[in-house]
C-alpha cells in the first residue's frame, strides 16, 4: 500500500527516512528473462526513475539491474538462470 507521508508516519510511529540519502529497503522483482530485465530498466527510466546499476551479469548465473523510483526508493530486477548455478 502507498500512503501520504503523514499517514505512513502515523502507522509506523517513526520518523520517515529520506530514501535519497539512505536505504531502508531494496525491493526486488523476479524477471522471467534477461530481456525482461532490460525492459524493466527501460520502463523505469521512461517513468522518470534513475538507473544506479546498469543491466549486467553477476556471478555467471544472475542478470540484473538496479534503479531508483521518483521518491528515491531502490529497486532490483533480477533474472536467475538456475541451470548455470554452480554447486559448491
Amino acid at each position: 500500500m502507498l500512503f501520504p507521508e503523514p499517514v505512513f508516519k502515523n502507522f509506523t510511529g517513526n520518523e520517515i527516512a529520506d530514501p535519497k540519502q539512505s536505504s531502508e529497503v531494496l525491493f526486488s522483482i523476479d524477471a522471467e528473462s534477461r530481456g525482461e530485465v532490460d525492459e524493466i530498466a527501460k520502463w523505469a527510466v521512461e517513468a522518470g526513475g534513475m538507473i544506479y546499476s546498469e543491466p549486467a551479469e553477476h556471478q555467471g548465473w544472475m542478470y540484473g539491474c538496479g534503479f531508483a523510483d521518483l521518491d528515491g526508493h531502490r529497486w532490483n530486477a533480477l533474472y536467475m538462470d538456475m541451470s548455470k548455478l554452480r554447486e559448491e
